[in-house]
């Protein structure tokens, strides 16, 4: 048979479109001509191709070859069609004999003797494929990735073993897990904290509900010990959101078991000197930045003012939808951002060498001036972090509050959020959650003089109201109260004093 038509799969940010190979052989001058918007590596897999047969003892076909990856307005990229492309050769030019290819997608790069190598982006492909209940024939590296999914896919190390595989001569191997017990992610406990109550509270808090939070204090005093420890005390990921964290991992070309870990929530830690595209993501065809890296994790930036305006207000939109779009001359992209919000900062360089009204400075305010009014009204937690007594930091012997003790509490009201309204607090809509919180007369007049002695606007009320029910959630009650109210808006004051200062 001169014409062999097989699956494979593109990657286009998190989704993996399916590729179908098309392989026709006539006559003519020997020449191999691929279609189908193939970019550099696509258009050289022709060398990497022909090399493979013919090291794998397969005869290359010496006449005209044309292969169309379909469809032809998609982007091709990588030499994750370098498997589907040897395979069809060989179907079409009669080595393979009649054997049914319908039920089959590959993907792999090959060597010029034949192996197998891993590609990037291969778990997407793999969820896919297993929806179109096909069989996957993937790289022996890339098969830890793939058990994550519920398929029998398989995997092989070279060309030969696929092609004997499907003339019946062996089987293939299917994925294996790897070795968990090996590759378990370690977290820092809560437990090395000394002191800092209202710290370590409002990370309960913010773990419980999903709420962004604002560390401000001298240098010195324990933010960035705080913010590490966040994930420590996150709930568990359900398998939805740790097959999203895997997918970005894996077309972010991270490995399994050596960058990240299986149900581990990220914890993203960029530069103060990183760009726009850093974080959001960039590229001609874009690719996820550290807001997408953190899905389901944290976001931690340290010596927020350090970080350039412009970069600041591009994490607005995605703070609010959870998820970033990207357009590019050659290509649209979205990709999930639901990330947590830690920042850590100092009121300014002088702000505790014992003014008494430090905010009033002009150094503070210079210092605060690349923040911006609206980005602050996003996060829900401002807290200080004031320098540590000496003699709890000398003397004290007795540990602070482990991890898993935190962490109980923590699931516990999550679980009520789920069975309630199937998210986290942080995610409902104002309709919903004035729904749920459902106040009394007297707490409506209570928040009404809050806000207007504050001055806070709607979003920060709607904001207000999701950390009391958070409040209400972890302390097993079914009704937001008076007190949860009232610390709730003990986190914004700090935002008060910030808000006189930037613009």
């Amino acid at each position: 048979m001169s014409l062999a038509t097989l699956f494979c799969r593109a990657r286009v940010g998190i989704d993996s479109p399916l590729v179908t190979v098309e392989t026709h052989i006539s006559g003519g001058l020997p020449a191999l001509n691929i279609v189908g918007l193939p970019e550099a590596a696509v258009r050289e897999a022709k060398d990497r191709v022909r090399s493979a047969i013919l090291n794998s003892q397969f005869d290359y076909p010496t006449q005209r070859i044309t292969i169309n990856l379909a469809p032809a307005d998609l982007p091709k990229e990588g030499g994750r069609f370098d498997l589907a492309i040897a395979i069809s050769i060989l179907y079409a030019s009669g080595q393979l004999g009649e054997v049914d290819l319908e039920k089959y997608e590959f993907i792999g790069e090959l060597s010029l003797a034949g192996a197998i190598r891993s590609v990037s982006g291969l778990l997407p492909s793999a969820v896919a494929c297993a929806k179109q209940g096909r069989q996957l024939i993937l790289p022996k590296e890339n098969q830890a990735e793939a058990s994550l999914v519920e398929a029998d896919h398989l995997c092989a190390q070279h060309l030969t073993q696929v092609t004997a595989f499907l003339l019946g001569l062996t089987q293939l191997s299917p994925c294996q897990a790897a070795d968990t017990d090996n590759l378990k992610a370690s977290y820092k406990d809560m437990a090395d904290v000394k002191g800092q109550p209202l710290a370590r509270r409002a990370l309960e808090v913010a773990a419980a509900g999903g709420h962004n939070l604002l560390f401000i204090g001298p240098p010195g005093t324990g933010k960035t010990m705080l913010a590490s420890r966040l994930p420590s005390i996150m709930p568990s990921m359900t398998e939805s959101e740790a097959l999203a964290v895997a997918s970005i991992q894996s077309i972010s070309g991270r490995k399994m078991g050596l960058d990240w870990f299986w149900q581990q929530r990220p914890f993203r830690s960029p530069h103060h000197s990183s760009s726009a595209a850093a974080l959001v993501g960039g590229g001609s065809i874009p690719k996820p930045g550290e807001i997408s890296l953190a899905h389901c994790g944290v976001l931690f930036l340290d010596e927020l003012p350090e970080f350039d305006r412009k970069v600041l207000e591009v994490l607005r939109e995605p703070l609010e939808n959870g998820e970033i779009h990207l357009s590019r001359a050659r290509s649209q992209m979205t990709y999930p951002a639901r990330f947590l919000l830690v920042a850590a900062m100092n009121a300014s360089n002088e702000a505790y060498s014992g003014e008494e009204d430090y905010y009033q400075s002009q150094a503070t305010k210079k210092y605060l001036s690349k923040l911006s009014a609206p980005f602050l009204d996003r996060i829900d937690l401002h807290v200080e972090v004031p320098p540590l007594p000496s003699d709890i930091l000398v003397n004290a012997q007795e540990q602070g509050e482990s991890s898993v003790d935190v962490k109980k509490r923590v699931e516990q009201a999550v679980v009520r959020q789920r069975e309630r309204q199937g998210c986290q607090n942080a995610q409902l809509s104002g309709r919903q959650l004035e729904s749920i919180c459902n106040l009394s007369e007297e707490d409506k007049r209570f928040m009404q003089q809050a806000l207007e002695k504050l001055k806070l606007s709607a979003r920060a009320y709607h904001r207000v109201l999701k950390v009391a029910l958070t409040l209400a959630d972890l302390s097993k009650e079914d009704k937001v109260a008076r007190h949860h109210l009232m610390e709730s808006l003990g986190y914004r004051k700090m935002e008060q004093k910030l808000a006189k200062l930037v613009g």
